[in-house]
């Protein structure tokens, strides 16, 4: 009997002993290919050496110095790494523990940067519906996961929600990609114009949409317009990418293949690979210089930001991927990939729709392709794949809720950059396995 407080409190979870590149093993010594890095995590598998030396080198120097008394030389050289990289206008990086808390700080100096310039009615945050930004309260706020925010409503703060870039269903058949695009990002200045400019401190959303659509990204033109609606009515832009940046999408981060600069980019997951807890918020050099000539302080902490075995970590992440060209591989065996679950799943009766970037691709699960009609959610597709997928030996990535936060099924593929072309065809072999598994026990 564990003492453990799982997050699902009736599931019995085996025991993860050791992990070697893209596999994890457990007690029973039973091998499983991560491909979904847990939930986008761990981008360079598992047991890496350079990471593991660059941990315990930083453990000799020092574990923890706190960032009100001190900075260290990782979060420095982080620092330096990520700025040399981000889009244009984007020098300066406050270092967390996670998404979450990179998304609560981004919130947090959104609200702060109009206060410094006396603008305190700008107070209010739009978003998408389907989106995720974090499960802590102003996250969850923030994000569009009806499911995850039910319970606690009555404890968010309100927060205008429009449509998402959701070509497979919202797309009308007289419409072009491009059309499409522009109308649903001309939702955001409709909502701003209804809500009074100067009532909106900025947008948020997810350049690829990732645990709650399952790898949907936008159209063609639809972030330079929405650039351009956010600069005409001085409401700051923050993208989300702390599932499908770092790499994941084959450019270091998401944002550089839509031609645009956000004013705040929140990252975590692949920034550590899971090698320690970190996240990231970096921000324009306008909102750091209204703080830093106002005020001259952040209202906003943790504990443990900055710190240096968290960032030795990163940086040696980040350095690897550098050094092995690997972001080249996840262009390479991302289109492998699609390739090949296009041709295993491209007419598959369950499957709705294949999409994605790099190695971030997601399938939508229906029960009827013509139609779209998902399957009814107390059928659970998507936790019955879960499972059959894990007795096949495969970790992904599959939710429920994709449609509107209670109907809908889709999986999440986002294996590690150190994929092989074998690990492709090893991938799709397992959940062919598990989705004919799935679908023989529901007849």
């Amino acid at each position: 009997m564990s003492n453990v407080f799982h997050r699902a409190l009736k599931t019995k979870y085996p025991t993860a002993v050791s992990g070697d590149g893209a596999y994890i093993l457990d007690t029973d010594g039973k091998q499983y290919l991560d491909a979904c890095g847990g939930a986008a995590v761990s981008c360079l598998g598992h047991s890496n050496p350079d990471v593991s030396k660059a941990i315990k080198d930083q453990l000799d120097d020092i574990a923890f110095a706190h960032s009100g008394f001190f900075t260290n030389q990782p979060m420095e050289e982080l620092a330096d790494f990520l700025v040399e990289r981000a889009p244009k206008n984007l020098d300066k990086v406050y270092f967390v523990s996670g998404g979450s808390e990179a998304v609560e700080a981004a919130l947090k100096i959104a609200r702060q940067y109009f206060v410094e310039r006396g603008e305190t009615s700008k107070a209010r945050f739009i978003s998408r519906r389907q989106s995720y930004h974090g499960n802590t309260l102003g996250a969850l706020s923030a994000g569009g996961n009806e499911w995850r925010k039910e319970p606690y409503k009555p404890l968010l703060m309100p927060v205008k929600l429009i449509s998402p870039c959701y070509a497979y269903r919202d797309r009308r058949e007289t419409e072009s990609e491009f059309d499409f695009g522009q109308r649903v990002a001309n939702e955001l200045e409709a909502a701003i114009l209804e809500a009074g400019a100067e009532n909106i401190c900025a947008f948020i959303c997810e350049p690829v949409v990732g645990a709650t659509l399952g790898a949907v990204p936008a159209v063609p033109g639809y972030f330079k317009r929405i650039r351009e609606i956010c600069d005409t009515h001085d409401v700051l832009l923050i993208l989300d990418e702390v599932m499908c940046g770092m790499g994941r999408t084959g450019s270091l981060f998401a944002v550089e293949q839509e031609g645009i600069s956000p004013d705040i980019l929140v990252t975590a997951k692949g920034l550590g690979a899971g090698y320690q807890p970190i996240g990231a918020m970096m921000v324009s050099k306008s909102i750091y210089e209204t703080i830093l000539e106002g005020s001259g302080f952040f209202q906003h902490g943790h504990t443990y930001m900055g710190h240096p075995l968290a960032c030795a970590a990163s940086l040696a992440v980040q350095k690897y991927i550098t050094k092995h060209k690997l972001l080249e591989n996840v262009v390479s065996r991302g289109a492998e990939l699609a390739d090949a679950l296009r041709s295993e799943f491209g007419q598959h009766p369950y499957i709705g729709d294949i999409r994605g970037r790099g190695l971030f691709q997601g399938l939508e699960i229906v029960q009827d392709r013509t139609t779209k009609d998902p399957f009814d959610p107390a059928l659970k597709i998507h936790s019955k794949i879960k499972s059959a997928a894990m007795d096949a030996g495969l970790m992904c990535y599959p939710m429920g809720g994709t449609v509107d936060g209670r109907q809908g099924d889709h999986i999440l593929i986002a294996p590690p950059f150190i994929l092989t072309s074998d690990q492709v065809g090893e991938i799709v072999g397992k959940l062919k396995c598990a989705l004919d598994a799935t679908f023989t026990n529901l007849q």
